[in-house]
């Protein structure tokens, strides 16, 4: 059904004016596809679904071990393209079918645990104070089950948490699919989901403590050798390089005072609640808005430094000299698109001025791609202020406008 959407909704966008698009392609949308779904998607859905609960209640049987160990070992991966959302279907049709399910839940919530873990070793082991604070309220988020933020704002960034917790996954699920571990019902991950693999068998239970027992203490040990090599030298992102460099001069030590964020891109302001995607309008990345672009180019909006350019070039996080950090990702999964229609004029690690060119995107031909282009300025670690306050007029802003207010 959403594969047949992703289609009718940009046959929509093609063909209904942009003064009304905000009101008809949702509508005629849904209208369509919903019509679609219930006469001719629906009824073969249930007819395949339920030889493919057949097939996998065949695999529960004969290899279970095996789904639970892939899903805890390559979840994060599954994340980071949104492909996690695919297998949700088959764990709804095992759990209807067979009154348990281990494709996803087992899997998913040894995932939780194990990049948790390691973001919370990350925060006790690097000397960054904003690290820190960003490691331990993301690790705590993982731990109940999103791990959005320790993914994007600690383990991929540095990668060594990242396998390390992977790993660590890994051995909890083999544990966990060797001994059949299944869930009894849907709900939340991490260790909120702990009551769902209450039933007959209390083993069942024990079984998926002893296997989070196991994720939890390799992923510690993994992630604290790991990070002797890697944390020993590391630099504080809390310093940058001084503007005299080669003067001689001590780098500086940044001081987390108001601030004033210019406005990277020309468009239009969107309120961070109204962006099509959970994960920035639910605030989980941290608090700023969004802006839907009117022309392909985002500039520097304070100097700084740049701290990370994504591979697909399609989002970069920024560090200003007075210490906020920001995320500017440019479209809704437009990661997708492998950096095409993207070009960077910037790397990791590179001094930046205000309004300087970061990157250039042909804002019209990832539109007719059928992906949205609003594009969310996010402050990342919005815990260290007391405010963030988003600008709310003029609607349509320009290049170095104000956008964002930061209070110390």
């Amino acid at each position: 059904m959403v594969w047949s959407q992703s289609y009718i909704e940009s046959l929509f966008k093609r063909i209904i004016p942009n003064a009304v698009k905000v009101i008809f392609v949702p509508m005629c949308t849904i209208l369509v596809t919903g019509i679609l779904a219930l006469t001719v998607l629906g009824p073969l859905g249930s007819f395949f679904g339920t030889y493919l609960a057949m097939g996998f209640e065949f695999l529960g049987a004969h290899g279970s071990w095996l789904v639970i160990f892939l899903v805890a070992t390559f979840w994060p991966i599954l994340v980071m393209f949104g492909l996690h959302h695919n297998i949700v279907p088959l764990s709804i049709a095992q759990i209807t079918t067979s009154g348990y399910e281990n494709i996803l839940g087992p899997g998913a919530m040894i995932n939780c645990i194990g990049q948790g873990v390691a973001a919370l070793v990350v925060g006790m082991r690097t000397k960054d104070k904003a690290l820190k604070q960003i490691s331990a309220s993301s690790g705590i988020t993982a731990l109940m089950g999103i791990t959005e933020p320790a993914l994007y704002g600690v383990n991929l960034p540095k990668r060594y948490p990242l396998v390390a917790g992977m790993i660590g996954a890994a051995s909890g699920g083999l544990f966990a699919g060797l001994m059949d571990v299944s869930r009894y019902a849907t709900g939340a991950s991490g260790i909120p989901a702990i009551p769902l693999y209450i039933g007959e068998n209390i083993w069942n239970l024990y079984n998926i403590l002893i296997a989070l027992v196991i994720t939890t203490v390799v992923t510690a040990v993994l992630t604290y050798l790991l990070s002797l090599k890697y944390e020993k030298d590391a630099p504080s992102q809390n310093t940058v390089s001084n503007a005299n460099e080669g003067s001689g001069v001590a780098d500086e030590v940044i001081t987390i005072k108001d601030s004033v964020i210019a406005t990277p891109l020309k468009g239009q302001l969107i309120q961070l609640q109204d962006v099509q995607d959970a994960a920035f309008a639910s605030e989980a990345m941290g608090k700023g808005i969004a802006i839907e672009p009117s022309e392909g180019k985002v500039i520097a909006p304070f100097d700084g430094m740049i701290v990370s350019l994504f591979p697909k070039k399609h989002a970069i996080g920024l560090l200003s000299d007075e210490g906020v950090e920001i995320l500017i990702h440019v479209g809704l999964n437009t990661v997708k698109l492998n950096g095409k229609y993207f070009e960077a004029f910037v790397e990791e690690g590179q001094r930046i001025t205000k309004g300087q060119t970061l990157l250039t995107f042909d804002l019209d031909k990832i539109r007719q791609e059928g992906y949205v282009t609003q594009t969310p300025v996010i402050v990342t670690n919005s815990y260290s202020y007391s405010d963030v306050i988003a600008e709310t007029s003029p609607q349509n802003i320009d290049f170095n406008n104000t956008l964002l207010v930061v209070k110390a």
